[in-house]
């Protein structure tokens, strides 16, 4: 060691120390879950499982109701996402383009989701989707789910749109392009990042959504995170660990997909007031 510490100097001996650091915290987990999630046999306080194969691999994917809140996930997570779209663009777009007085406090307010403790905004909800029937049903878990990723499909976007010189909307409307065309075709691609980066966030933000969907969702909607709630409170923890694994899938594939939209500048953009 200090014939490396002599060999690197001091600041590269630091800077060496302190990133293996950061791996041991950063992926020492997801490996120590991965390894997990293939134990045969697996007793505490061992490091390593002393067996390896495909146990609780077999046992997740042969329960229906594991399968199917698998499915009612990523649909979920996709309906969201377009709804999401659909709703917070034009509130993005909006507050990006028109001044109006309480502008940046009608932004701040998306925040306010985030700002307190999640289970007394659903507990809160819960006693108005059960007047409204909405208890344990699909529309009501995706008003839960809009309700949580709402900040960052308007945020992220509206900076975005902000990015967009309102001259080049202007030349064409100038020309005879209608608003709905110089949106889309003018507009939109501009803004592409920043709106692929918040459908992004939103996407995994359901996935991992819990406690608003056991609150509203149970007992007619299952979703993986809910599931694992009961995986880890009644099977062992390689059981809980594979399931973990299944929802990790989802968001390392889009984050490989769209990892070029990941950029500071885009998201330091749907930071700014």
């Amino acid at each position: 060691m200090k014939r490396l510490y002599y060999g690197l100097g001091k600041a590269k001996f630091l800077e060496y120390l302190l990133f293996a650091v950061f791996l041991l915290f950063f992926y020492g987990p997801l490996f120590h879950m991965l390894t997990l999630s293939f134990a045969g046999q697996y007793e505490y306080p061992d490091v390593i499982p002393r067996t390896f194969g495909f146990k609780w691999w077999n046992y997740i994917l042969t329960k229906g109701q594991m399968v199917e809140s698998i499915g009612m996930s990523l649909m979920l997570a996709v309906v969201v996402t377009l709804c999401s779209l659909i709703i917070c663009l034009p509130a993005a777009y909006a507050i990006a383009r028109f001044s109006f007085k309480g502008r940046s406090l009608v932004r701040l307010s998306f925040l306010l989701t985030n700002a307190f403790p999640k289970m007394g905004i659903y507990t809160a909800m819960a006693v108005v989707f059960y007047k409204l029937k909405l208890i344990g049903t699909f529309p009501g878990v995706v008003l839960v789910h809009i309700v949580n990723t709402m900040m960052f499909m308007v945020w992220i976007p509206s900076g975005s749109f902000r990015t967009v010189h309102i001259q080049q909307e202007e030349s064409a409307r100038d020309v005879g392009a209608s608003p709905l065309r110089v949106f889309f075709q003018i507009t939109m691609p501009m803004a592409w990042p920043g709106v692929v980066v918040a459908s992004l966030y939103t996407f995994l933000g359901s996935m991992e959504e819990a406690q608003g969907t056991l609150l509203i969702g149970l007992p007619g909607i299952h979703t993986m995170p809910s599931e694992l709630y009961g995986i880890i409170m009644s099977f062992p923890e390689t059981a809980g660990a594979v399931f973990s694994m299944i929802l990790l899938i989802p968001s390392i594939i889009l984050l490989i997909i769209f990892r070029k939209y990941l950029s500071a500048e885009t998201l330091s953009n749907g930071l700014k007031m």
